[in-house]
């Protein structure tokens, strides 16, 4: 690079050695360029519809898949087992349902746009021009389609007892998060009032609501399903219910152990603190036989004379010198 820099040098310059590294550059820069733009422009408005098609089919899928998993759990679980999962795919069911109706309105939506924005174009050479847009039409798409089958997948192991609800509650949030997607991505190029942007807002919120729901059930359903199955002695033997019997009584010993400790370490702080009370006193609290002030009254009344204080006398004899008067001035006067 350096000789085809120089002018004098370039005559000298072998082109072959820089041939090889750019070429190298160029295929890993082919490797690296998204998949979504090998697809040329003219191909885009077909490859949005099928795309839109292969949601649709997803969900048509997902709902069908729902039912047979509601028929097989009739057959295989029965009582508080058979109440949850029913209540796990009703919820799945009522999402999936809301999902294919906004699916449908933003196809809706999208038609909308491209009769209104392509004025003498084509439908595919308006999607060709809007390839931004197209682009993140067909990965909202595949996103909610890709979530429907997650969320089934999770469904069925959670029925099966082979997953875990964590899985069913982190699908519920995935899928509406990608139909989230789709709306914002439909609604770019659309006008404010249009009559089917305001309804696919309002499949949004649904969806949201549903998804909510998924989780509300999955959640209570663990629950009921946990705390079943501490309490099913049904499939213990006898030796076993024998020293689950003797575990559970140590327990008790040492929790009514530990009760006891307590209920004496609150008498010993009840009297601690009645010893405090009584000895300090409860301030502002006056003493008894302390008399009240008197209240102060708006007239003016004169001041009590002062009273000469009783003094008891003493006995002659116990006059002296020290008092300035002797006993015979006494008897003299």
């Amino acid at each position: 690079m350096g000789q085809l820099q120089d002018r004098q040098a370039v005559q000298q310059a072998q082109p072959d050695c820089v041939r090889g590294p750019l070429q190298g550059i160029l295929q890993l820069g082919q490797e690296l360029k998204p998949k979504s733009l090998d697809v040329r422009q003219e191909e885009l408005g077909a490859l949005v519809d099928k795309e839109m098609a292969a949601t649709s089919s997803a969900i048509e899928e997902a709902v069908r898949r729902i039912e047979d998993m509601m028929n097989q759990a009739r057959h295989a679980s029965s009582g508080v087992k058979l109440e949850v999962n029913e209540r796990i795919l009703n919820s799945c069911t009522d999402l999936m349902k809301a999902i294919r109706l906004l699916v449908t309105t933003s196809t809706s939506l999208q038609k909308e746009i491209v009769e209104s924005g392509r004025g003498a174009a084509t439908q595919q050479e308006f999607y060709a021009k809007n390839s931004r847009w197209t682009e993140g039409l067909i990965s909202a798409s595949k996103a909610v389609g890709w979530g429907a089958t997650q969320l089934v997948e999770s469904a069925d192991k959670v029925v099966l007892h082979t997953g875990k609800y964590e899985e069913l509650i982190v699908c519920s949030h995935e899928i509406a998060a990608s139909t989230a997607q789709l709306v914002a991505a439909s609604k770019v190029k659309a006008n404010k009032d249009s009559r089917h942007l305001s309804r696919l807002q309002e499949c949004s919120r649904t969806v949201n609501v549903m998804a909510a729901n998924v989780v509300a059930s999955t959640k209570s359903g663990q629950e009921q399903i946990e705390d079943r199955d501490t309490m099913d002695f049904s499939g213990m033997s006898l030796i076993k219910l024998k020293k689950q019997e003797m575990e559970t009584q140590v327990r008790v010993l040492e929790l009514e152990k530990t009760l006891e400790a307590e209920r004496v370490r609150l008498g010993e702080l009840r009297k601690q603190h009645y010893a405090l009370a009584v000895g300090v006193g409860t301030p502002g609290e006056e003493e008894p036989g302390q008399p009240s002030p008197a209240p102060h009254s708006g007239s003016s009344r004169k001041p009590p004379l002062a009273q000469k204080p009783s003094v008891v006398p003493r006995q002659d004899h116990q006059l002296d010198k020290k008092d300035g008067v002797c006993p015979t001035q006494l008897m003299n006067s």
